[in-house]
């Protein structure tokens, strides 16, 4: 058979895929047939490429054409054009904010410039649902590498000495907990997979699962091997289908290649590993409720035992991205490993990048990387032209760091210091128009939702946290509850039994920490500077913009506008409802925003704003 003369890497993670990456597949497909070229080129579907702010995308190999935002009606002219008449189609690729010519390169655009790829070194490399895709680049080279080289002792050693600490949140060295899960008493021993993953925000697990599940699996067996283990489980959540099924397609793939199930490779050495799915609570990605729902009990935490136990034995839970960077570590050694990142947090970092940034992702980074540098460089800087504000690390348990920290390097130690945490991998990135008020109570609401309930502090204590600040967003504050929200936030980490009650404060303390004049605002002031608590601002019309078009009052479900046609427009304050429908039809950007207090259209800014460097 002819060799192919190009590969189209077509992303099919799920948010190519939630725009019809599998039909444009089946288009370029059926379009390459009717030109006689489906012997010569191989569309080849890949897991997430990570630039999802411009998906779907797809990779024309081997020039590494990149092409974004792709539709069927594209796909006809692309092929025409590229693929007949070799003429790459430059309207279809990416063009950075504030340039005219595009950039056809994916190995020229910013957004990839400064990641270093570990975990995610498949991505967008190899079809997901084929393990000789993976074999092919060097997987399961570090399983047969550990199975025929190296002793259960040696391998603890060797991820010891890498410095690699869990991914999942918590950072704690990986080799320690491998070394002491071996040392432990009793029989079968488990590995477990924690993909539950519940941030709002985040889809760095199950982003990893859907491009690369051969390299989590041979991170768990290797795993295994290195701590006695015979039974290992993926504990993933329910809503996260296309992750399940490649997922259950690696597995039955492995064991048909004898790399799982009984003498693996020959050496004697049994491991399977069967899925367990969750449904969806985010307790579930504290360890004891975790194990508690692999028992069939409620997933409620308990009382940590001097080491948590499945069933009554040793089991060792890493996250996903933990175990997919086993392979690497043991195939490229423990000290190229460490030579990665900063004095106590070695190796690189995946996040997913979202919010008011232009570019949205999955990004992984050298761990020390600034968040100046994944905000603007990756990122592309502040979506429409305003102002960065804060970032939240962590998730809805971590912390909103302000932009006057932007320099920050990005490690465990640092982002605890500053009032946040690494937490499994998520970054919101807020803009002048985010109330920093507001969103602690959108985090509070999460978190009270989502709390067991098991035990008092975190039942009551984040509830009550949540209820005072809807009632500062309301409008309604009183003097004495900045002071009391700090106190209690103190109780609620001191007295709540598992990781999300004592971690349930965060949002707060951290913008107490770094935006305490915006809570005073709506306390004293009662506004809100960012115009965001209905409350506490007002819509105007500038009567120096307003060209009375109508459009305004045409769309007011309210009839709280009042003007006639070509006549300058206005609005009745005591109709208005601030549906923000005036504000989003408007041509002249005349319906403004005004805080209560203020008189003028321009919102009063925190002093952590910082212009775009």
């Amino acid at each position: 058979m002819k060799p192919q003369r190009m590969h189209l890497m077509l992303c099919t993670g799920t948010g190519c895929v939630s725009n019809k990456a599998f039909r444009i597949r089946q288009v370029l497909e059926e379009t390459l047939a009717k030109h006689q070229l489906q012997d010569e080129i191989a569309v080849v579907p890949t897991g997430c490429n990570g630039f999802c702010a411009q998906g779907p995308v797809m990779v024309v190999q081997p020039d590494g054409i990149f092409y974004q935002m792709l539709t069927e009606r594209d796909i006809p002219e692309l092929v025409e054009e590229h693929f007949l008449k070799g003429r790459p189609l430059r309207r279809l690729m990416f063009t950075p904010s504030g340039e005219q010519e595009p950039v056809p390169r994916m190995s020229d655009i910013g957004f990839f410039g400064k990641q270093r790829l570990v975990a995610l070194k498949n991505r967008g490399l190899i079809d997901p649902e084929r393990i000789d895709d993976y074999i092919a680049r060097d997987g399961y080279a570090a399983l047969a590498k550990v199975l025929m080289e190296m002793t259960p002792e040696e391998v603890v050693e060797e991820v010891k000495q890498s410095g690699l600490r869990g991914r999942g949140g918590a950072g704690f060295p990986a080799g320690r907990k491998w070394e002491s899960r071996r040392k432990a008493r009793g029989e079968p021993k488990y590995i477990v997979c924690n993909a539950d993953e519940g941030d709002p925000g985040a889809f760095m697990d199950r982003s990893i699962i859907e491009s690369d599940p051969h390299a989590v699996l041979e991170g768990m067996i290797i795993g295994a091997y290195a701590i006695g283990a015979s039974r290992g489980y993926v504990y993933i959540r329910n809503e996260y289908p296309l992750a399940v099924e490649r997922l259950g397609i690696a597995i039955r793939q492995a064991r048909d290649y004898g790399l799982l199930g009984t003498d693996i490779l020959g050496r004697g050495f049994d491991f399977d590993i069967e899925i367990r799915r969750g449904a969806g609570a985010f307790v579930c990605g504290e360890t004891t409720s975790l194990v508690a729902s692999i028992e069939g009990q409620p997933p409620e935490p308990r009382q940590r035992p001097p080491r948590t136990t499945l069933w009554g034995k040793p089991v060792n839970i890493n996250n996903v991205e933990t175990w997919a960077n086993v392979p690497a570590i043991i195939l490229r050694g423990a000290a190229w490993f460490a030579s990665i990142g900063t004095e106590k947090s070695k190796g690189t970092k995946v996040f997913s990048l979202v919010g008011k940034v232009r570019n949205t992702g999955l990004v992984e980074v050298p761990m020390g990387i600034s968040i100046r540098e994944i905000v603007f460089d990756i990122g592309g800087g502040m979506a429409g032209g305003k102002r960065f504000k804060a970032i939240q690390t962590g998730g809805p348990s971590g912390g909103c760091i302000p932009a006057s920290l932007q320099d920050l390097p990005i490690d465990y130690e640092q982002l605890t210091a500053a009032g946040s945490m690494m937490g499994s991998g998520g970054l919101i990135v807020m803009d002048e128009s985010d109330c920093m008020v507001d969103v602690a109570r959108y985090f509070l609401e999460f978190l009270t939702e989502e709390s067991c309930g098991k035990c008092t502090a975190c039942r009551e204590g984040v509830q009550v946290m949540y209820q005072m600040l809807a009632k500062i967003c309301a409008g309604q504050g009183t003097g004495g509850d900045i002071d009391l929200l700090e106190e209690l936030s103190h109780a609620v980490i001191d007295a709540s039994l598992c990781g999300l009650g004592k971690s349930a404060p965060n949002p707060v303390l951290s913008t107490l920490r770094y935006f305490r004049d915006e809570y005073e605002a709506h306390i004293r002031d009662r506004c809100c500077p960012a115009c965001v608590c209905k409350p506490l601002f007002q819509y105007r019309i500038d009567e120096n913009r307003c060209n009375g078009c109508g459009a305004c009052k045409k769309n007011c479900p309210y009839e709280a506008i009042e003007g006639t046609l070509k006549s300058v427009h206005g609005i009745l304050q005591e109709k208005c409802t601030k549906c923000g429908a005036c504000y989003d039809v408007c041509p002249k950007d005349a319906v403004t925003k005004i805080p209560n207090r203020m008189k003028t259209s321009e919102p009063r800014m925190a002093e952590e704003l910082v212009p775009a460097p």
